[in-house]
C-alpha cells in the first residue's frame, strides 16, 4: 500500500482519538492561551523597560548571521529573543487547540473561530514586531504591537468562558437574571477600559521608556496625556461601582457578582499603580506592573460584559 493511500487511514485514526465533546484538554488549552497572552504582555514590557528593544537588531533573524541570540549580545539579546520564543509557544498552543477542536469545528463553531483568531494573529504580531525593529522602535508601531496583544487577551478570555460553558449559546451554567441596565453599563466599562489602554499607549510613547536609548518618542506632552488617560479610567471605576451597588442591593449571586468584584479589584489596583508611578518618576518596575494590570483589566472587563450579556434580564 502506497504512502498516499495510507494517509486517509492515518487521518481517520488520528481524528478518532480527538475529543467529541469539550473536555478537560480543551479547557486546559484555553486557559493556557489566556495565560500565555498575558505573559506575552509581561515579556514585551520587559523588553521595553530593560532597553532590550533592539537586543535582536534585525528581523526575522536575531542578527544578520544568526536566527538566535548569541552570547556576545548579552542580556538584551536574551530578553528580546525570549520574547520572540514565547510567540512560537503561543502558536503551538493555538495549533493544538484547533487540532483538539477538529471534530467539534461545526458543532462548536464559536470555539473553533476564537482559536483560529488566536492562531491567525500570531503571524500578524510577528510582522508588526519585525516592523517595530526595522523602524528603530517607532512608538506608534510599538503601541500597535501592544494593542494587538490586548485584543488577544480579550479573545482568549472569551475562549475560556465558552470552553467552560460559562457564557455563550452553549452555556451550561444557569445564570441569575440581572437588571437590564447592567448590559449597557458593562459594555461601556469594557469600551472605556479599551480607551484607557489606548491612551496609555500614547502616554508611554511620550515617556522615557522607549526600549532603546536611541529610539524616537512621539513628541506629545506626556503630562497632559497622562491626565487625559485618567478620564476613561475614572469612568471605568464609576461604572464598576454602579454595577456593584446593584449587585449588593439586589442581592445578585453567582458569576456576575464574582466578575464585578474582580473587575473592581483590578481597577483599583491599576489606579494605585498609576498614581504611584506618576508621582515617583515613572520607575520601570511600576510601568511593567501597569502593563500587566492593563492586560488584567481588559480580561476582567471582557469577562464582566460577557457574563452580563449571557445573563437573562429582569
Amino acid at each position: 500500500m502506497s504512502t498516499a493511500s495510507r494517509l486517509p487511514e492515518f487521518a481517520g485514526r488520528l481524528t478518532s482519538r480527538l475529543p467529541r465533546t469539550v473536555d478537560a484538554r480543551v479547557r486546559r488549552l484555553a486557559v493556557a492561551s489566556l495565560i500565555g497572552q498575558t505573559l506575552l504582555v509581561v515579556t514585551g514590557g520587559a523588553v521595553r523597560l530593560t532597553a532590550s528593544g533592539l537586543g535582536c537588531p534585525t528581523w526575522p533573524r536575531c542578527t544578520d548571521t544568526s536566527l538566535v541570540n548569541t552570547a556576545e549580545m548579552g542580556i538584551h539579546g536574551f530578553i528580546e529573543f525570549g520574547n520572540r520564543l514565547l510567540t512560537f509557544a503561543l502558536a503551538a498552543v493555538a495549533v493544538l487547540m484547533l487540532v483538539y477542536l477538529w471534530n467539534l469545528r461545526r458543532e462548536r463553531r464559536d470555539l473553533f473561530l476564537l482559536a483560529l483568531g488566536l492562531l491567525a494573529s500570531i503571524p500578524a504580531q510577528a510582522v508588526i514586531g519585525g516592523i517595530t525593529v526595522l523602524t528603530n522602535l517607532n512608538p506608534w508601531v510599538v503601541g500597535l504591537h501592544f494593542l494587538v496583544s490586548m485584543a488577544l487577551v480579550v479573545i482568549a478570555t472569551l475562549l475560556v468562558n465558552r470552553a467552560y460553558g460559562r457564557t455563550g449559546r452553549f452555556a451550561v451554567a444557569t445564570l441569575p437574571a440581572l437588571p437590564g441596565v447592567l448590559r449597557p453599563v458593562t459594555a461601556a466599562v469594557a469600551l472605556f477600559s479599551a480607551l484607557a489602554v489606548m491612551l496609555g499607549v500614547v502616554v508611554t510613547g511620550a515617556g522615557p521608556h522607549a526600549g532603546d536609548a536611541d529610539a524616537p518618542r512621539n513628541g506629545l506632552d506626556w503630562d497632559l496625556f497622562s491626565h487625559i488617560h485618567a478620564v476613561p479610567a475614572y469612568l471605568v471605576t464609576a461604572g464598576t461601582l454602579f454595577a456593584l451597588v446593584l449587585v449588593f442591593t439586589r442581592r445578585i449571586p453567582g458569576s456576575f457578582r464574582t466578575a464585578a468584584i474582580l473587575l473592581l479589584a483590578v481597577t483599583l489596583l491599576q489606579a494605585v499603580i498609576g498614581f504611584t508611578q506618576y508621582y515617583n518618576g515613572i520607575p520601570a518596575l511600576l510601568v511593567g506592573a501597569h502593563m500587566l494590570g492593563a492586560a488584567l483589566l481588559m480580561g476582567a472587563a471582557t469577562n464582566a460584559a460577557d457574563v452580563a450579556h449571557s445573563s437573562p434580564t429582569k
